[in-house]
């Protein structure tokens, strides 16, 4: 069971800003909170990542060790129960899987780095 660090500084982090830190195409704002907080993604990111790079969509060797070594620094969150059952009641609707992402922010307590507008609008989300 997943049992939230110590640190209440810990930032999640949506599937975009994930590849966009590995990509080294964050903002300056993005970029700033990345370097300061310790990082989280809930798991189903790790999905998403791997659903991207089936059809080509984004270029990333999962089995790359400099991608082992970023993995091993994130905090990865597991869908809880309460997670899925919060992803049903955060009024805005998009795909599962930023459901998921949106509800571990809230359930953990942890902000959400995220550009994704749909997600922006909810009024239940931490954000960063």
């Amino acid at each position: 069971m997943y049992s939230q660090p110590e640190s209440s500084g810990i930032l999640n982090l949506d599937t975009h800003i994930l590849i966009y830190l590995l990509d080294g195409n964050l903002n300056a704002r993005e970029h700033q909170l990345v370097v300061q907080e310790p990082l989280a993604i809930s798991d189903i990111v790790l999905w998403e990542l791997a659903k991207l790079v089936q059809p080509g969509r984004i270029t990333l060797d999962l089995s790359n060790p400099s991608f082992q070594v970023c993995l091993k620094q994130l905090t990865v969150i597991p869908i809880s129960l309460n997670i899925a059952h919060t992803s049903t009641q955060l009024g805005f609707r998009s795909d599962p899987a930023d459901e998921l992402i949106a509800a571990t922010s809230i359930v953990v307590g942890i902000p959400l780095l995220t550009c994704d507008h749909k997600i922006l609008g909810s009024q239940l989300v931490p954000f960063a």
